[in-house]
């Protein structure tokens, strides 16, 4: 990287989503206000953004900040904290051993925060229970590489989707949820017509834009169709022999179980769900292209056999020989912006740090040595979901949360919040002051935001890239590994002395070096030593480093691998179907995952108007004819339920969502909707191997949720509705939008919404419509001549359009036009709303768009760009933009075939 770190006022940095690893140059104007903008030297993205990223300055903010220490809900100073969580901790191991404590840690954290909470606990403490929501998300990848690999190494890099003349999305979304990525891929395929694409998903997504062939295989069959392209691609002579005989070992046994499996073509595809045809053309296609790179990611990981699925997609590429040279090889990509370096540090409970087992009794004397620890733990500890029944138990008594919300993002979280209840001790390290998981906390700890704090992030392709500080801490808030130094001490522990985040690298680094003769992956001992200046500029780097501190952008090349063989291993995978079968109670399959706009839970998303605007509610996306069995129509409210909770979510029918399965995103939590937790309904059951849960296929049932009555409440202020049995919750430029629905209407609308939104009418003017029977009501409350609030009752299908009202809040005073056409919700001049975001980046509306595609004539998203500037900066909108051509050009062919024919003389 050529250009300076700082310039001026700008920071180059790296965005605190998903596990691209982007870039970013983030910059303070003369007003304060913060600006970003994509790197363009950054390897990752090489100056892109997606839609989260490049609204990341209307995230960061002081608004529900966690600011001071808190002990039983009191603010205390931090002495009081640290010595509080110091002394309970202590006196919980004397009394019941190192087992009975545990952490539960955070891809969001920096790498150096992760090193420094699993020393304590490893290395001090003594016991192995530090498991990390990295489990939920990637744990069968790492499973599945170190049972093929001998080590957890991913062995491609992102140069290769665009090198790749194949490249195949299996259980991945990428257009929604690595569209940095995604776009890559299309720009590859823009510049080479004849890179293909191959998505495997039983729904059909905006990754499927442009895809040679998209297969809708049954949910929980992966397995089966790599056996069969397995079996396939040996009985028709596309076996790399030298490979095989040369740098591998176990493919006859993995050969002859994909046989009995899946002995032909037509099996696999009537075991799939699949057309016999499609899974040919695939098998041939995969065949007759050398330069193949499959990308997986939660749908194959998200299983209780997700370590296996992943093994059998590796085995293909083992077969074939197709890794370790540009453009082909298994790529799992990562969900979050620094699982990686949390794999690398040991973050998971059954991990020792820089890649050592913690089977191995060579390694934990190794690291015991470095550590200078007595010993370190030869049992793993407890798992993220056995880690939390463990909790409820009694056997775990004081659990340590940092920078995540597993009272929201666990499977079964009703048990989560059993566990939390009954907990001894709860200590929890966060940034916000409130969400689902701080409501059970006895203690409160402030940590530092991105933006404000100083470490290192390693991305999907293993690039280890520099998060710096650009922002001063707010109120009292720490960095996390100073936290948990300081408790370390208090403890009565040594080897915690850190000054800075640099110090902390160090460490880490050497330690990826220490008694490493080459026979472990993880190796970055080339950057250590470096003096605090050196690693404020260090600039983005793939390990394993050299000794000039290059990095490796491909593994295996050469054909040795970290097995004790130096050979790769064939796994043998017998396909096992999903933990959990649909059945006349639950006849449906829920699926789960993530939507285009929204990380997580919310908890910085939801802070962004328009990230907001695309989806603002939470839903469940159900098949035409499944919602026709039900009694269910597009944009009611339905009730989801499954043996382990039930959510209420507004129904979206769409024949891209298979018969027979729903689709609901994780996003929405109580702190954005009355009954939205996605994980509360998941069903428990893990991989043997991993430990990962099976987000993606619970038996459930879908019901119509008969409301009494529905509204929409547009306000100022954020509040919690009062009457509304159903709500949510969507941040808008200036106010917040909540929608409402309730089982039991109140005696008196115009009373109930007075108590609600403030009975100050010294100073708020009101303006109501209602009737007797208290089915419709219509009010405004405009303080100083400008919109405070509006709420609006009445049958769901009679209510008004939102976005003209919400326009009204950004004006200083309400025109007279304006006022007269409060109540009724429709602009004066007649204009048309412009309706549900679908360009996040430059907030186009759906009808805008649906108007300009009709009446001007755009007949592509590049059109539509010049037009409109949508699909001009991420590009994540453009499948949605194709899809909206397509069907305002059916509607007018529908129009035009309907129309009388004109006479000719």
């Amino acid at each position: 990287m050529t250009t300076a770190v700082r310039q001026a006022n700008e920071v180059r940095t790296t965005c605190p989503y998903c596990g691209v690893g982007c870039g970013i140059i983030a910059a303070i104007d003369d007003d304060g206000r913060l600006t970003v903008r994509g790197d363009r030297e950054h390897p990752a993205n090489q100056g892109r953004l997606c839609s989260k990223g490049a609204a990341l300055g209307e995230t960061v903010d002081l608004d529900g900040r966690l600011l001071y220490p808190e002990v039983a809900g009191r603010r205390v100073d931090w002495d009081t904290a640290l010595d509080t969580v110091a002394a309970r901790l202590r006196e919980i191991v004397a009394t019941h051993g190192p087992d009975a404590v545990a952490f539960y840690v955070s891809g969001q954290l920096l790498t150096e925060d992760y090193y420094v909470a699993n020393k304590l606990m490893k290395g001090r403490i003594g016991s192995a229970n530090i498991d990390t929501n990295s489990r939920l998300c990637m744990s069968s990848a790492v499973a599945a590489y170190k049972r093929a690999f001998g080590s957890d190494s991913v062995p491609t890099c992102y140069e290769d989707l665009e090198q790749a003349d194949l490249v195949v999305l299996v259980g991945s979304n990428l257009a929604w949820c690595h569209p940095v990525l995604f776009q890559r891929i299309v720009a590859a395929r823009t510049a080479r017509p004849g890179l293909k694409t191959v998505v495997i998903d039983p729904r059909r997504t905006a990754s499927c834009d442009g895809a040679w062939l998209h297969l809708p295989l049954r949910s929980g069959t992966d397995a089966i169709l790599f056996d069969g392209l397995l079996a396939w691609l040996d009985a028709h002579g596309h076996a790399d022999r030298a490979f095989i005989e040369q740098h591998t070992q176990g493919v006859d046994e993995a050969l002859a179980i994909a046989r009995w499996y899946a002995p032909s073509v037509t099996s696999v595809a009537e075991q799939c769900g699949l057309n016999a045809a499609d899974v040919e053309a695939f098998y041939r296609l995969f065949a007759d292209t050398p330069r193949v790179v499959s990308l997986f990611s939660q749908g194959v990981n998200q299983s209780s056999c997700g370590t296996d699925k992943g093994n059998s997609l590796i085995n293909c590429h083992l077969l074939t020989g197709r890794i370790g040279t540009p453009g082909a090889g298994p790529f799992s990509i990562t969900g979050q912006p620094n699982a990686m370096g949390g794999r690398e540090v040991g973050g998971l409970a059954n991990q020792l740090a820089a890649h050592m087992e913690l089977g191995d009794p060579e390694a934990r004397a190794r690291v015991a040595r470095f550590w200078g620890a007595t010993s370190v733990p030869e049992r793993p500890g407890y798992q993220a979901v056995e880690l939390f029944r463990a909790i409820e138990s009694g056997a775990v008594k004081a659990v340590w949360i940092m920078a995540t919300n597993p009272a929201v993002s666990l499977p079964d979280t009703d048990q989560v919040r059993r566990a939390l209840t009954a907990c001894d001790c709860v200590i929890v390290s966060d940034c916000v002051a409130g969400n689902d998981t701080l409501t059970y906390a006895d203690v409160r700890l402030p940590a530092l935001a991105w933006g404000e704090k100083d470490g290192t992030v390693t991305n999907s392709e293993r690039r280890i890239s520099r998060q710096r500080a650009f922002l001063a801490a707010p109120g009292e808030a720490r960095a996390d590994w100073s936290i948990i130094g300081d408790v370390a001490r208090r403890m009565g522990y040594a080897g915690f002395d850190y000054r800075h985040a640099g110090e902390i690298f160090d460490e880490h680094a050497r330690l990826s070096g220490f008694e490493n003769g080459g026979e472990r992956d993880f190796d970055i001992a080339a950057l250590a030593g470096q003096s605090p200046d050196e690693y404020a500029a260090m600039a983005p780097v793939q390990w394993p480093l050299r000794h000039d501190r290059s990095g490796t952008a491909r593994l295996f090349g050469d054909g040795r691998f970290f097995t004790a063989s130096g050979r790769a291993n064939f796994v043998a995978v017998a396909p096992r179907p999903p933990a959990r079968h649909a059945d006349p109670a639950y006849p449906l399959i829920l699926n789960t995952g993530r939507v285009r706009d929204h990380w997580h839970t919310m908890t910085r998303t939801g802070k962004s108007p328009r990230l907001s605007g695309h989806i603002s509610e939470p839903f469940v996306a159900v098949h035409p004819a499944d919602a026709a069995q039900i009694g269910l129509h597009d944009g009611e409210l339905a009730t989801v339920i499954s043996v382990w909770g039930e959510a209420v979510l507004r129904a979206e029918l769409s024949d891209a969502q298979p018969p027979g399965q729903v689709f609901a995103p994780m996003h929405w939590n109580d702190q954005f909707a009355s009954q939205a937790r996605i994980g509360s309904l998941v069903n428990p059951c893990v991989d043997p191997i991993s430990g990962q849960p099976e987000f993606k296929h619970t038996p459930v049932r879908v019901v119509p949720y008969r409301a009494a009555w529905h509204g929409f409440l547009l306000s100022r202020r954020p509040l919690v509705p009062q009457q509304a049995t159903y709500w949510s919750k969507a941040r808008r430029r200036g106010l917040w939008h909540y929608e409402l629905a309730g089982e039991l209407a109140p005696d008196d609308w115009a009373v109930c919404m007075r108590e609600q939104l403030g009975r100050d009418e010294q100073v708020a003017e009101w303006r109501e419509l209602y009737d007797s029977t208290q089915v419709n009501y219509r009010g405004a409350r405009i303080v100083d001549g400008r919109l405070d609030a509006v709420v609006i009752i009445g049958p769901d299908h009679a209510l008004p359009p939102r976005d003209w009202l919400a326009e009204l809040f950004n004006k200083e005073r309400l025109e007279t036009a304006e006022r007269n056409r409060l109540l009724r919700g429709t602009p004066p001049d007649g204009r048309v709303d412009a309706g549900p975001i679908v360009c996040s980046c430059f907030s186009v509306g759906v009808n805008t768009l649906r108007d300009a595609i009709a009446n001007r004539a755009l007949a592509t998203p590049e059109a539509i760009g010049e037009a409109l500037a949508a699909g001009t900066n991420c590009g994540s909108c453009i499948p949605e933009l194709r899809r909206l051509i397509a069907e305002v050009d059916a509607q007018r062919a529908t129009t035009t075939a309907g129309a009388p024919i004109a006479e000719v003389d």
